[in-house]
């Protein structure tokens, strides 16, 4: 038969080594109670030394205000305190400590050494515990103000806990989170930590700085510069939120959350799902943001005696107070929404060439080794093809341009106010990012008639050269507006014949049984832009003789003429599509739809390599060599993919060092 087992009451010792375990789980639990009584001690300067991890030493010190002698004879022993006198001080407690098991459990797992000054103090005193109990009286001895508490051998007495911690790195990285996120916090505090021996602090934050300081010193400029601030106080659930969120254009494989409420250091799986939730309108799968929460609670609704560890809280009105929260996130990112950062800017009319090159030192790191000769590598060169010529762009095919509107000496001035609100309109809308980006960039190479690959610095751009060129022929319309050189052709073009042709293109959507309206309309816009030859001649050097013949059309870049196969269309454009009642929205058309149409680069169908080199050449050298000098880009292009980032030097090390 079964005898039941007597009944015993453990040794204290036994009782207190059972909960010290609870209390110090591991090294970052017991740095983090150090802290928080630092912390309560109205320290300015707190300085934080480990060795192995924690596991070996840990020392904290600080410049609080001490404990008294009298004191240092109770002060480990379990639920001895100077913060708590009554059951109800919890309803209102302002400090992270309240139970007093702190330097206790300490005690009982490792060999504590406690030396303090008060400023009350001749001297400082040492004193040395074991098991919660003074090994000694307390020896006076130098020191300034403030405390200093030493545990070595953590958890020798405990052999199962000490094996199951046998990684020092991953225990030091717990420590270094943990007095990251105080210090973050706590800006008004001074924080250092070192390992042991070593000479630098692999965290330090100066006293009296800034939430913002903190994190950038902490956790990096990459970070910091992605911040926005939150804000939120509701009255009704007595609540106060202050923090810090990253923006779009930041994330991270793990998410980091720093949460404090009422200034005790905390988690809450509600908030961490209600962060997710938000951010996965802005972020792409598997990626988290940044974020540092600080709630302020009405202490009477928060519950901090849930766990020893005191790293959980209960309060009221979890579920309202979170929603809140998340809106008022949600709010703070949909107002910022911005597109993702291009760290650059680029070039436009008249402006001075005084970009300076980025100095480099002789000790760059590996991942940021970057090429400085733009000739040394092309992609081209892994295709074996030969760059064309000069010469080669102006093939005798092509148009010959007029020897008048090569050299241009008297630049009339345009005072038309049309035309300087449209300039304006241009300049308001600079993307000073993009701007530095194609005033800097080092031409790769063409993907294709409508891509290129372009290097800046440090980062790989895909961009639609389409679309590049198009907005910068539009600008050169309007900033060379009356100024104008042109192209004359060798033989006449009739205007009729030319809209007859757009007309049976398949973009005009015209059938072959409406020929007949197609001699009508043909002549309608002949008839339309013979009325407009005199101001198409001043403003835009397009000559239409009274028989309605077209003579030139406008050269927009030196060594540079558009595929003429698209001239009837852009004749029918003209008609259809620009305002010739309204000056600005006149102007503002026509300069798009001329636009349009030199935007597209004569390739002639690519019939052989010495063609296909001569659209690359003039995309390198004339069209991009002219977005380098004298282009504004709108800030749409950093939205919609005309530039686009796909490869940065510093990630792609980061992805072949793990190979």
């Amino acid at each position: 038969m079964n005898v039941p087992g007597t009944i015993r009451k453990l040794d204290e010792t036994l009782v207190n080594r059972i909960a010290a375990g609870e209390v110090i789980q591991r090294p970052a639990n017991a740095i983090k109670e150090l802290l928080e009584n630092s912390l309560d001690a109205k320290s300015t300067n707190i300085q934080i030394t480990v060795k192995s991890g924690g596991l070996k030493m840990l020392q904290i010190q600080d410049d609080g205000c001490g404990i008294r002698k009298e004191d240092l004879e109770i002060v480990c022993e379990r639920f001895t305190t100077s913060k708590l006198t009554q059951f109800e001080d919890l309803s209102s407690i302002a400090t992270f400590g309240f139970r007093g098991e702190a330097l206790a459990s300490i005690s009982h797992v490792a060999h504590l050494t406690i030396t303090t000054k008060t400023s009350n103090d001749q001297c400082a005193y040492k004193a040395m515990y074991e098991d919660g109990k003074l090994k000694a009286p307390p020896k006076p001895c130098a020191g300034n103000q403030g405390t200093q508490i030493t545990a070595e051998d953590l958890f020798y007495n405990v052999s199962t806990r000490r094996k199951a911690l046998k990684n020092p790195s991953e225990e030091h990285a717990r420590i270094a989170d943990v007095v990251s996120r105080y210090a973050i916090h706590n800006p008004r505090v001074g924080f250092s930590l070192k390992k042991l021996g070593e000479n630098l602090a692999e965290i330090r934050t100066k006293a009296n700085s800034t939430h913002v300081d903190n994190i950038k010193c902490i956790f990096g400029n990459s970070v910091a510069r992605e911040l926005l601030e939150v804000e939120c106080v509701e009255d009704g659930l007595k609540f106060k939120l202050h923090g810090f969120i990253s923006n779009a254009n930041f994330s991270t494989k793990k998410q980091i959350f720093l949460l404090f409420i009422n200034h005790r250091l905390v988690d809450s799986t509600g908030l961490r799902r209600a962060l997710d939730s938000v951010y996965s309108l802005y972020l792409p799968k598997g990626a988290h943001p940044f974020a540092y929460l600080s709630l302020e609670l009405d202490p009477r609704n928060v519950d901090v005696n849930v766990h020893p560890t005191k790293h959980e809280v209960h309060f009221l009105h979890e579920d309202s107070i979170i929603e809140k929260v998340k809106q008022a996130i949600e709010a703070k990112l949909s107002g910022a929404n911005t597109s993702r950062v291009f760290q650059t800017q680029v070039k436009v009319p008249a402006i001075s060439e005084n970009i300076k090159p980025v100095e480099r030192t002789t000790t760059t790191a590996p991942s940021h080794l970057v090429r400085t000769d733009s000739g040394a590598q092309k992609l081209d060169k892994f295709f074996n093809l030969v760059s064309s010529p000069a010469s080669s762009c102006s093939p005798a095919s092509q148009p010959k341009s007029s020897s008048s509107s090569s050299s241009q000496t008297n630049k009339r001035k345009i005072r038309l106010t049309s035309v300087l609100t449209l300039r304006k309109a241009i300049e308001d809308d600079e993307h000073k990012e993009l701007r530095r980006i194609l005033g800097n960039m080092t031409f790769v190479g063409c993907v294709d008639t409508t891509r290129a690959l372009l290097q800046h610095e440090k980062s790989l751009f895909l961009c639609n050269t389409k679309k590049l060129a198009e907005e910068m022929f539009y600008q050169i319309m309007l900033y060379e507006f009356g100024n104008l050189g042109e192209i004359r052709f060798t033989s006449q073009l009739p205007l009729a014949k030319l809209c007859k042709l757009g007309l049976d293109s398949p973009l005009a959507g015209w059938t072959d049984d409406e020929a007949g309206k197609k001699d009508g309309y043909s002549k309608q816009v002949e008839e339309l832009l013979v009325s407009k030859a005199p101001m198409l001649k001043d403003y835009f050097s397009i000559d239409i003789d009274e028989e309605g013949n077209l003579k030139t059309i406008p050269l927009l870049l030196e060594n540079y003429a558009p595929d003429l196969g698209g001239l009837p269309w852009y004749i029918v454009q003209l008609a259809c599509e620009v305002n010739w009642d309204d000056e600005k929205e006149c102007f503002q058309s026509f300069c798009r739809e001329t636009a349009k149409f030199y935007s597209k680069i004569a390739t002639n169908n690519i019939e052989n390599e010495a063609k296909e080199n001569d659209w690359k050449w003039t995309t390198e050298h004339v069209l991009y060599s002219t977005l380098r000098s004298c282009f504004i880009p709108p800030r749409r292009y950093a939205e919609d993919g005309t530039i686009l980032q796909i490869a940065n030097l510093p990630d792609l090390y980061k992805v072949f060092e793990r190979c």
